[in-house]
């Protein structure tokens, strides 16, 4: 078995339909402030500089190692690219169920808009933040389609640095709009990784 260019398309259609996605979320869902009270901090702007750098490394050393993951071998490449593509359309799954579970509710930036509720069902009854899991998700499909652990750290260390980041900026914001109900939803629930973090 051997990676076919019409499964590198594929996987390249859907990376690409995630980046106009993020686009549109980004340009489409950002709170102004006739909408609500934003928190931003910069947060936003920092995840996506830290997302285009690591996704651009990552992608240069795709182009420049060759593959080493289970010893770099014709099948080892099938096998670990089919599971990035499974997994990055896991990672999409995820993070649109959860950005249209919130609805009207989810903003690019952080913010608190006009009369928001605080949303505890579906995959937040998971974890806290299941659009940044989906992120985390993608961000480890691309780090496995590299093929190299270089690749992998470059994508998922600073990526997931920086949404820890603006998940602190984000929970300081839910805690002071939702007080205690905040505070007991934190208590059933981990921020990112189910059971874990």
């Amino acid at each position: 078995m051997h990676w076919s260019p019409l499964l590198s398309h594929i996987f390249w259609w859907i990376y690409s339909g995630w980046i106009v996605s993020e686009i549109v979320i980004a340009l489409g869902t950002r709170t102004g402030k006739r909408g609500g009270t934003t928190h931003d901090r910069g947060s936003q702007l920092i995840l996506w500089i830290v997302i285009c750098a690591a996704s651009t490394l990552c992608f240069v050393l795709t182009g420049n190692r060759a593959p080493e993951f289970f010893g770099g071998s014709l099948e080892a490449i099938f096998y670990v690219r089919t599971a990035a593509l499974l997994i990055l359309i896991l990672g999409l799954a995820v993070r649109w169920t959860a950005i249209l579970t919130l609805g009207h509710a989810f903003s690019a930036n952080v913010a608190i808009r006009d009369a928001q509720q605080l949303r505890t069902t579906g995959l937040y009854a998971v974890v806290r933040h299941p659009s940044y899991l989906g992120m985390e998700i993608i961000f480890l499909a691309i780090g496995l389609y590299a093929g190299n652990w270089l690749a992998l750290a470059i994508m998922l260390v600073p990526t997931t640095a920086a949404l820890i980041y603006r998940i602190h900026v984000e929970e300081t914001v839910l805690r002071g709009a939702f007080g205690q109900q905040y505070a007991d939803y934190s208590a059933k629930t981990k921020r990112l990784i189910p059971g874990i973090y």
